[in-house]
């Protein structure tokens, strides 16, 4: 009976840690959203569209190139850059200088309190 007590004690308490309530960042403009995480997508999509700025070779030539950039939006809601992995480093500037310029937003939270969130996003450009 002692042995039954304690593995329900152990089950139970693996599933009270198992319910974590956690929230997604909100991008500036998702906050009514039926769907933060779609709403957060579209406006990263958005964000890369008007702000990356595709560097030039001395022939004035757009060079283009693969990047992984990862990124975390911190509990201030700041989007800070981990590391960006390309095979051009004018790409990789330019993808990291894109990623710097994402809004402040709200952020994500853990059972209530601000949380950081990782994200890492391969881009083709």
């Amino acid at each position: 009976m002692k042995k039954f007590m304690l593995i329900t004690c152990f089950i139970i308490g693996g599933f009270a840690t198992a319910q974590a309530q956690q929230t997604s960042p909100v991008w500036p403009g998702c906050e009514d959203a039926e769907d933060v995480k779609a709403c957060f997508n579209q406006k990263l999509a958005q964000h890369v569209r008007k702000n990356y700025e595709y560097p030039q070779s001395e022939d004035g030539e757009y060079i283009r190139g693969k990047v992984k950039i990862s990124f975390t939006i911190t509990e201030e809601g700041k989007a800070v850059v981990e590391s960006v992995e390309g095979d051009k480093a004018e790409v990789n500037a330019a993808a990291k200088a894109m990623i710097q310029k994402i809004p402040d937003m709200e952020p994500g939270t853990l059972n209530g309190e601000p949380d950081d969130r990782n994200f890492t996003v391969p881009f083709n450009f």
